[in-house]
């Protein structure tokens, strides 16, 4: 029963200290100027497609 509590403690915390070292790559990268440019190019297409296939088109400068 030790054991297992010793090792849940410290397989916790080797998943935690992992978790958090992918959600700091995570954030580098989201937040990287070329991922946000290619991130607005992506949104401005998907919303042309949606609108083409809609037949709504949406004003400039609208959301």
């Amino acid at each position: 029963m030790v054991g297992a509590a010793v090792g849940y403690v410290l397989g916790a915390r080797a998943g935690r200290e992992r978790y958090e070292q992918l959600a700091s790559t995570y954030r580098r990268v989201a937040d990287h100027p070329a991922v946000q440019t290619a991130a607005g190019i992506a949104k401005a297409k998907v919303v042309d497609a949606a609108s083409t296939a809609t037949g709504f088109r949406r004003e400039p400068g609208g959301r």
